[in-house]
């Protein structure tokens, strides 16, 4: 039997056994398999809604995030696991995974020992020689600690600066939100004479939080197209090395390119990955980047007049407080699913430049509460790409309608809902200062 229909085969099943558990989680590994992994997390889920607690289908929901490089979803989930009394050995190695894929090399091989030790066939010979472990003296990196290199400095390939085109014009919503970013970073810049009669810089930074997909990285890059500003969108690759000290030199040389081309918005994204809690951190090496980091955001050895920082992040409470100091990220907003108004703005974009007849944007707003504007972006995709079927079936394209979309929309659920759980306990519990009010606010 082909992969198609075996896939095709259990979810004609699941239709007579949707509380099947085991199935479904069957279905769900064997998409795993498949690298369909964006299938098989709905069917995880699905899964996970009847047995809220199996660790085997929490572990392939992991798995499932791991492949889609929602690294951060993947972490709540394992930890998640790893706090349980008996911890899958299985859940160790997407740990060690996702440590090294942040550059926690030396974490990560710990982890994995953790994992061979439980369970010696989880053993993985590749992976095993990518962190060290077991590699003689010759190696270059031994149990996960890369040795000081003797040759030449590694040349460091900077950020590719961009010149967008997207405005504020192409963000649907969060009004609050583009208010807060023109008082802080567009203003200063269309207006220096009345900051500058204050005595107010343009620079400094704003940290973006809130679930993942409700647009954080589209409004840093319409932020500087409003201001025809360059825009460099830093990942955490293009900073974490191996070597001991290139990581603080990248950091740096991303930051001196940004100053050669301002007035300029330099985006972090992912940015609890770099400036974690140094509480937190055995890791040395790591302590030294966020110190790079927040000597960089001072300005301590050159100027960040025209610089304009933006990061993002799925979890502000794992963000080392010293970035929220001022002159630093001393803005930290709250970004939330769109709303009413703004998922209807969102609706309009995204049709934007579609074949559509008769779309009822304001049904299919209340219709999408909770979900962020990569779910709407989901459930447009998976609306068209039904349509595409029927075109390729009858040879004729045909607009898309409220009904395909209301169709599509019972296939994606919204996304938020996980994040939300995570973020109620840290605005109850671990809200000194009121830092997460608006977390609560939103949930009442």
């Amino acid at each position: 039997m082909s992969n198609d229909a075996t896939v095709q085969a259990l979810r004609t099943a699941l239709e007579h056994s949707p509380d099947n558990v085991p199935l479904r989680q069957h279905l769900a590994d064997v998409l795993l398999g498949l690298n369909r992994a964006d299938e098989a997390e709905q069917e995880y889920r699905r899964a996970l809604l009847a047995a809220p607690n199996n660790p085997a289908v929490k572990l392939g929901l992991a798995q499932a995030y791991y492949q889609q490089g929602k690294n951060s979803q993947a972490l709540v989930v394992v930890e998640d696991l790893l706090h349980a009394d008996r911890p899958p050995a299985r859940a160790y190695l997407l740990h060690a995974r996702l440590l090294f894929r942040a550059g926690d090399a030396a974490e990560a091989v710990r982890q994995y020992r953790e994992a061979i030790d439980a369970d010696p066939s989880t053993a993985d010979a590749e992976f095993a020689q990518r962190l060290g472990v077991g590699a003689g003296e010759t190696a270059e990196v031994v149990d996960g600690r890369a040795r000081q290199p003797v040759e030449e400095d590694v040349v460091v390939d900077p950020g590719v600066v961009e010149r967008p085109r997207v405005t504020f014009w192409d963000v649907g919503g969060m009004e609050h939100v583009k208010d807060e970013v023109r008082m802080k970073i567009i203003h200063p810049l269309t207006h220096p004479e009345l900051y500058k009669a204050y005595g107010k810089t343009a620079g400094g930074g704003i940290l973006l939080y809130g679930p993942p997909g409700c647009g954080k990285t589209h409004l840093a890059r319409a932020t500087a197209g409003e201001i025809k500003a360059a825009f460099v969108a830093v990942g955490i690759n293009e900073i974490l090395d191996m070597w001991i000290g290139q990581s603080e030199r990248n950091l740096h040389e991303i930051f001196e390119q940004a100053r050669r081309c301002r007035p300029c918005v330099l985006f972090f994204d992912e940015v609890d990955a770099l400036g974690a809690n140094r509480s937190d951190m055995r890791h040395s090496g790591r302590q030294m980047l966020i110190n790079q980091f927040l000597s960089e955001m001072d300005g301590i050895q050159a100027s960040n007049e025209g610089v304009l920082v933006l990061a993002a992040t799925n979890m502000p409470w794992q963000v080392d407080p010293a970035f929220r100091r001022p002159g630093r990220f001393d803005r930290l907003i709250f970004v939330p699913p769109p709303d009413v108004p703004a998922r209807t703005a969102i609706w309009r974009i995204l049709c934007r430049g579609k074949p559509t007849q008769d779309i009822d944007y304001d049904q299919l707003a209340k219709r999408t509460e909770q979900y962020s504007g990569a779910d709407l972006k989901g459930v447009l995709d998976r609306a068209v790409e039904a349509k595409l079927r029927e075109a390729l079936k009858d040879g004729v394209p045909k607009p898309l309608t409220t009904r395909d979309l209301l169709a599509a929309m019972a296939e994606v659920k919204p996304s938020t809902r996980e994040w939300f759980a995570t973020a109620r306990n840290h605005a109850l519990f671990a809200n000194q200062g009121g830092v997460y009010d608006e977390i609560l606010k939103y949930l009442k």
